[in-house]
């Protein structure tokens, strides 16, 4: 299971890139592999308003359905417009051209809650 260095983690195995008070958000390589073959993607939209901890997407897969939830509060700058037609690119490279979104951050201090890698290998581990 990959869990690159660099990047932060929730407890519900998303993960986040951050770049000034930007954020990217995917799904951890955990989850992907734990979802089976992504099937579709609920992409929130640009402009939404982002709730830490609150779902703002959904991931359809051959197994279930699973919740997306925000990392950070904020607002959706961008989506990752490839996954409405091929959202199997969740599965083949979840941390690079399977983003799902990035969000303007509006509180630093959120970052503080999110987990560093080792963190997430422990919790993924035990």
């Amino acid at each position: 299971m990959q869990v690159p260095e660099q990047l932060r983690y929730t407890r519900d195995h998303e993960w986040v890139a951050i770049d000034g008070t930007r954020a990217r958000v995917g799904i951890t390589d955990y989850a992907q592999d734990a979802l089976g073959d992504v099937v579709y993607v609920q992409l929130p939209a640009v402009g939404a308003s982002a709730a830490a901890g609150a779902s703002f997407g959904e991931v359809e897969s051959t197994k279930s359905v699973s919740d997306i939830y925000s990392p950070l509060s904020g607002t959706v700058s961008a989506v990752n417009e490839a996954l409405d037609s091929s959202p199997d690119l969740l599965n083949r490279d979840p941390y690079g051209e399977g983003w799902i979104c990035e969000i303007e951050f509006t509180d630093p201090a959120e970052t503080e809650g999110l987990l560093d890698a080792a963190g997430y290998r422990a919790l993924t581990e035990g």
